[in-house]
């Protein structure tokens, strides 16, 4: 299962690319997204897949499931099969059932006895628009090479939208509860799709994505008791961000966390009628605010000059109890909330732009007062992103099979 591949680092770009988001990267983004585009041949319609079971309606059920040719049709696409899936889902916040979508792959071939082994990748933000959902892109909004690395390995690929992305819906932006749930059953999905996919699978997500995959690792055992979780990655895990409140009445928030918070107000403005979006926004926010949501390529040169005109104090509450208010939402939507289900590999860098290291530290040991088993890698020099991903794909494998695990709680 483990293959030493030193282009292993390519793919690591391409998520640093990503984890910082369209919303906080948008040129780069979606530039590159244009480019790899323009390469993709015409293909045919997508189809839905007969064999596909439609049967059942609860959690990771399929409403349908559809080839996508203009996926396998790329370079990175080929040798693989893959599906847009539209599945059941749950919210973490209300219980009720929910309508999300994703995308599916498997490797081409014979699958092993017990079939192919699932990673979950969670992706970082990529907005908080209906449009911003990866199963829309021919690319999966450029997280096709990622894909395409973990399934040379001898994986199938499960990869959430998450609520509200790709499909209509409000998207609760760093609820990982939620996200956490879309994860597990997107593997649920994935094995009514194709039946040679195993009931053994992996979480492994960076920034937004991390926050889904620990997230996951916490609720699969009483969630999804049928599936074998063998560990969970959380690269730069947006774990608990409600200290981005703080930053914003001391007017010390990065240029970085300004257009998240700004993603997150207008989440929580999405789903709380009563949020009063101008007790959060003036100057520069103000201004811009409903251009900072727009994650489609024509929208990214508008998206990157107003990211460049949030100032620092642009967020500043307009009282103590509208600051307590932001302060609760986010709380009730961080993570850790449940002892872990299995071990949890979580990497988190020292300057890292958008989440402050003290946050994942904290939480880390919330997780362990807990219980449950965390390997923590600290890189006092590191940023949003590791240098390279080959110590977590080995600690990934090892999980699959079956070795002893450090504990550093």
């Amino acid at each position: 299962m483990r293959k030493a591949l030193p282009w292993i680092v390519v793919a690591v770009l391409v998520v640093g690319g990503l984890t910082a988001a369209t919303l906080l990267r948008p040129l780069v983004l979606v530039g590159a997204s244009k480019a790899l585009d323009m390469f993709i041949p015409l293909s045919d319609a997508p189809a839905p897949i007969g064999s596909a079971d439609l049967s059942g309606s609860g959690p990771g059920t399929l409403l349908s499931a559809t080839t996508m040719p203009g996926v396998t049709s790329t370079f990175n696409g080929q040798g693989i099969r893959a599906a847009r899936v539209v599945y059941h889902s749950t919210s973490g916040d209300t219980s009720a059932q929910t309508v999300v979508s994703g995308t599916v792959l498997t490797p081409l071939g014979q699958a092993p006895k017990g079939g192919w082994p699932v990673v979950a990748l969670g992706h970082g933000t990529l907005g908080i628009d209906n449009n911003c959902g990866p199963s829309l892109s021919p690319t999966l909004m450029n997280l096709l090479p990622i894909a395409k690395v973990v399934i040379n390995l001898g994986y199938a690929v499960a990869l959430p939208d998450y609520q509200g992305l790709g499909v209509k819906g409000i998207h609760p932006y760093s609820d990982a509860r939620t996200a956490g749930l879309n994860l597990i059953d997107a593997v649920r999905a994935a094995r009514h799709v194709f039946n040679d996919v195993s009931t053994t699978w992996a979480a492994f997500g960076d920034s937004q994505g991390g926050a889904a995959a620990w997230a996951a690792d916490e609720q699969a055992e009483p969630y999804a008791p049928e599936l074998t979780l063998v560990g969970a990655v959380a690269i730069a895990p947006a774990a608990d961000i409600s200290g981005l409140v703080a930053k914003s009445q001391a007017g010390t928030l990065t240029s970085e966390q300004r257009p998240v918070l700004h993603a997150l107000i207008e989440s929580l403005a999405r789903l709380h009628s009563d949020l009063n979006r101008d007790d959060y926004r003036r100057g520069g926010a103000a201004r811009y605010w409903n251009v900072l949501t727009d994650c489609t390529r024509d929208g990214s040169y508008r998206r990157a000059v107003a990211a460049e005109q949030l100032g620092p104090r642009d967020f500043i509450p307009a009282s103590p109890e509208a600051a307590g208010r932001l302060q609760n939402l986010l709380q009730a939507w961080a993570i850790p909330q449940r002892r872990l289900s299995a071990p949890l590999y979580v990497w988190y860098g020292g300057q890292d732009p958008f989440i402050d290291a003290a946050w994942t530290k904290a939480a880390i040991g919330r997780a362990c007062s807990l219980g449950g088993t965390v390997t923590a890698q600290f890189d006092p020099q590191g940023e949003h992103n590791p240098p390279a991903a080959q110590e977590m794909i080995d600690w990934m494998a090892d999980r699959f099979a079956g070795k002893k695990v450090t504990n550093d709680c």
